[in-house]
């Protein structure tokens, strides 16, 4: 498959949506389950694991969810995991639970304020993952505009994207941080 082919058939995009959630409380193997039936298209391998309940567990002793109610998890604590899970692939947790303490969703069961963030979230993340898909082609086309006078060779232009892609999602994710550092106390 051309690389441009892979750009165009990778899946980016997963989220658990708000109307996938139940009117009731989960029990923790039920929200595991919601998550690896929502994120199994972007596994790497069939083992990996998305979410575990030692993942659950450390989250809730770090404080980043608000207790849950006779071992249940309503809908509010599902986004909040979500979010955990989106940030957990650039970040620490000692910035994720800065970052969540901030905007006041982990401490109180504020069921409007987590709603709000959440489903703002997924929009912005749908807007940026169409433009980040476009970005990666702008980028393809400029590696083998560069490649084009020099080395052909494929192998050699797969590791150059590869590279690109890293060094561009390291560039967001030190703006994170800076950002992360720059939260009013």
């Amino acid at each position: 498959m051309s690389l441009e082919e892979t750009l165009d058939h990778l899946v980016l995009d997963k989220h658990v949506q708000v109307e996938q959630l139940p009117d009731l409380d989960l029990y923790m193997d039920q929200v595991i389950q919601l998550f690896e039936l929502t994120f199994k298209d972007l596994k790497r391998d069939e083992k990996e694991k998305i979410m575990t309940k030692t993942m659950i567990n450390n989250y809730a002793k770090g404080a980043l969810l608000f207790p849950s109610k006779n071992k249940r998890y309503s809908k509010e604590h599902v986004m909040i995991i979500s979010l955990i899970y989106e940030m957990k692939g650039a970040l620490s947790l000692k910035d994720i639970k800065h970052t969540l303490q901030k905007s006041e969703v982990t401490e109180n069961e504020d069921k409007e304020a987590i709603r709000k963030l959440y489903k703002s979230y997924l929009a912005l993340g749908e807007k940026n993952t169409e433009r980040t898909k476009e970005s990666m082609k702008v980028q393809l086309k400029e590696m083998e505009e560069l490649m084009e006078s020099k080395d052909n060779d494929p192998y050699v232009q797969h590791v150059l994207l590869i590279l690109s892609f890293v060094h561009q999602s390291n560039l967001y994710r030190k703006a994170a941080e800076k950002l992360i550092d720059e939260l009013p106390e």
